[in-house]
């Protein structure tokens, strides 16, 4: 079982966490080791590491959990299942668990351009955690993911819930929500994942925009609407300078706004927004 458990700590009292991107170059690793001398001065619970698509970057993946490990932090690995055999998925485990990484989020992954399975052994995020549970025991802490705007393949917010009530039911512990701007569409649907018997703690997840091309990208890449308020200041940025304090004070007031409705757990998107990330923390 994990020395710490997530889950457990997220009832008791406020949690900050940050996902990061393994680089692809050996730069790309110096300026990290710079990211991190800034995010450890906030104590972060836990940074998260994103994974490729069968495992295509593990090697960067490992050492970058590695280097949060370094740090005396806790690394978190994102596991997806595309285009990863059973076989395959548990010795990457199995090299998770020498390395002292036991905290995993459990996802499906995107779909490979033009397929419309994984091309995998497992087509959803809940047999991942099925796996990871029946073969680990408890040796892992399980976290899965959740969509309070919607998955872009269902076609209902009870039809998302209903799949996360089914990783619940297979063993996750916690969720993160994909990344929003609309506060008012995370709180309902929590109340609604709460009316429909999910227990687990549900962790907002928040990135700021950073430069100019994210006002637009970000929403469109993510399926994530933009309130009346968020899109009427968006339309007058004209440089990143401007799109950059508007993602500062937005989601400053979000995570302001979440702690006043009883959310004071907040995870943290930082990538090509490390710095916005620090100032928001900062001002709260």
């Amino acid at each position: 079982m994990p020395e710490i458990k997530f889950s457990e700590v997220m009832r008791k009292r406020q949690t900050l966490s940050f996902e990061v991107f393994p680089p692809k170059t050996e730069k790309g690793f110096q300026n990290l080791q710079t990211v991190f001398d800034h995010l450890k001065e906030y104590r972060p619970e836990y940074i998260s590491v994103t994974y490729g698509a069968g495992g295509s970057n593990i090697g960067a993946n490992r050492k970058v959990c590695s280097m949060i490990r370094g740090e005396g932090i806790t690394p978190m690995t994102h596991f997806s299942v595309v285009r990863n055999r059973s076989g395959a998925i548990k010795e990457q485990l199995n090299n998770y668990l020498s390395d002292g990484i036991d905290h995993v989020l459990a996802l499906r992954g995107d779909l490979p351009n033009g397929e419309k399975t994984t091309l995998g052994d497992f087509q959803y995020a809940s047999q991942l955690v099925e796996f990871i549970r029946s073969t680990y025991g408890d040796r892992f802490e399980i976290a899965v993911a959740g969509m309070p705007e919607g998955h872009v393949e269902n076609d209902s917010m009870q039809s998302d819930i209903g799949y996360l009530k089914l990783k619940q039911d297979m063993g996750a512990e916690y969720a993160v929500t994909q990344l929003f701007y609309d506060n008012a569409k995370f709180i309902r649907f929590v109340m609604k994942a709460r009316q429909m018997g999910i227990t687990i703690p549900i962790l907002p997840g928040l990135k700021p925009f950073a430069k100019l091309s994210q006002l637009t990208v970000i929403p469109r890449t993510f399926h994530c609407d933009l309130p009346q308020e968020l899109a009427s200041e968006v339309v007058k940025c004209k440089t990143d300078e401007d799109a950059r304090c508007l993602g500062i004070e937005w989601a400053t007031e979000q995570c302001r706004q979440l702690h006043a409705a009883g959310f004071g757990n907040i995870h943290f998107y930082t990538v090509s927004a490390v710095d916005s990330v620090c100032e928001i923390i900062r001002r709260l």
